[in-house]
């Protein structure tokens, strides 16, 4: 326990702790002074979600096996035509089959 809680990670999570409050109370700030929002912040702020995802499901595609890979490109279909909890499902069933009867 002693090693989690040394000096230097208590400082670390502070210090990302405090980083995380400026960067949120510097967005609001900055966004509640401005009378409108400038066309190309509002494209950037639209680019924000897109951003996020790419960079949840780019590691997990490219870092994981076989079923992953099966199991998220079974989603990407999906959801070209289908909701997102009938996506969640199908991705989830091309995982479990793959990984029962392909044995990944």
């Amino acid at each position: 326990m002693s090693e989690v809680l040394n000096p230097e990670m208590l400082l670390l999570i502070f210090a990302a702790a405090v980083a995380t409050f400026l960067t949120r109370v510097g967005g609001y700030v900055l966004i509640t002074r401005m009378k409108t929002i400038p066309p190309r912040m509002e494209q950037a702020l639209n680019a924000v979600p897109a951003a996020v995802l790419t960079t949840l499901v780019a590691p997990a595609f490219f870092n994981g096996g076989w079923d992953v890979k099966i199991a998220m490109s079974v989603a990407l279909l999906v959801s070209l035509r289908y909701p997102g909890l009938i996506m969640l499902a199908a991705g989830w069933a091309a995982a479990m089959a793959s990984r029962h009867l392909l044995g990944f």
